[in-house]
């Protein structure tokens, strides 16, 4: 569990035992139960989801309470009316405008329902008010306590997450450099392939905690204290990354349909080509890469196997391999002199 992870479930227990504290003991509502219910559902990770997804829960609770009023005015608490409230519930629950909390309308019947109605001689409408206040009180209290009780930014884990993509796929490509300098049976281009696809998720988890930083400074006081100046470079780094991983998978799949037809490489292009992916590799987990070095040995090998009696046969597949070590040199690039991501 990282340290995000524990504030948000120690900001999520204090808003609902706050929040149910001031229902409860303080104004001792009848109908406490839900706003430590409504505190729970409105602490999210940042404090402009906070407040959007605590305006739908306003909206959604509200509602959930209105329809189980009128369907007890009218039909009173029976089986059928228990379902029929659910039912327009859940119908309710698929407008569009309130998508991410829509489930809530139903949920807000079934407590509603299943709890509010055994005081005797208790009328629906009577304890509307203690309903609308328990409600008011558990979003009051979640977007206090999302705003005071240290807010993150969430810069650092989307900072961490694009550093690990560097290294697997710097790694990658070192280990498909020594594996290829084994015999062909020891090489395992379906793993390398399958890497690339883990990678894939890894940057879309990226993607996820830089949305989740950019969102994080909205409405939140420790912005100014932590400017964040390089978080707008972030989504270009990542563009670029997604493109060299596919260029990763590529030569990895050129490598092994390669190795199905059984075509032998001439070792003047074999070796020094791994030594060039290998380089690369090591250079693409280092912040301050320089590529110039690898470009410039690129550029040497593609002019002197131009002048080289090398199989007609095989020159497809050196183009297509060039080719795409070109572009990847060239994202490692693009990455290394952005905006520094890691501090």
């Amino acid at each position: 569990m990282t340290q995000t992870d524990f504030l948000q479930l120690l900001k999520a227990t204090v808003a609902a035992v706050g929040a149910w504290v001031l229902a409860e003991l303080v104004w001792e509502l009848k109908q406490a139960y839900l706003a430590p219910w409504v505190a729970l559902l409105t602490v999210h990770a940042t404090v402009y989801r906070t407040m959007w997804r605590g305006l739908q829960t306003v909206i959604t609770v509200g509602l959930g309470i209105l329809l189980a009023l009128v369907v007890v005015e009218l039909f009173e608490v029976t089986a059928w009316s228990f379902g029929l409230a659910l039912l327009m519930g859940l119908a309710l629950s698929r407008l569009r405008v309130l998508r991410d909390e829509g489930i809530t309308v139903a949920t807000t019947v079934l407590f509603v329902l299943a709890t509010g109605y055994n005081i005797p001689d208790s009328r629906a409408i009577d304890l509307l008010p203690d309903r609308l206040l328990s409600t008011a009180v558990g979003v009051v209290v979640a977007l206090l306590v999302n705003f005071l009780v240290l807010p993150p930014l969430y810069d650092s884990s989307a900072q961490r997450q694009i550093d690990d993509v560097d290294r697997r796929l710097g790694a990658l490509l070192v280990d498909m450099a020594q594996q290829l300098r084994e015999p062909r049976k020891e090489q395992e281009e379906a793993d390398w392939i399958e890497t690339t696809r883990s990678i894939d998720t890894d940057l879309a988890e990226a993607w996820s905690l830089v949305r989740t930083a950019q969102e994080g400074r909205s409405w939140n006081p420790r912005h100014r204290l932590h400017p964040g100046q390089h978080l707008e470079t972030y989504p270009q780094i990542l563009v670029r990354l997604e493109e060299g991983v596919s260029l990763v998978r590529s030569i990895a799949r050129h490598v092994r349909e390669s190795s199905r037809a059984s075509q032998e490489w001439d070792p003047r292009f074999r070796d020094r080509y791994i030594d060039l992916l290998e380089n690369l590799g090591r250079r693409i987990a280092d912040p301050d890469a320089d590529v110039a070095e690898v470009r410039e040995d690129l550029r040497r090998l593609s002019e002197d196997l131009s002048t080289e009696d090398l199989s007609g046969l095989l020159w497809p597949l050196y183009g297509a391999l060039i080719a795409n070590l070109q572009v990847l040199i060239d994202v490692v690039d693009d990455v290394a002199t952005a905006e520094p991501v890691r501090t």
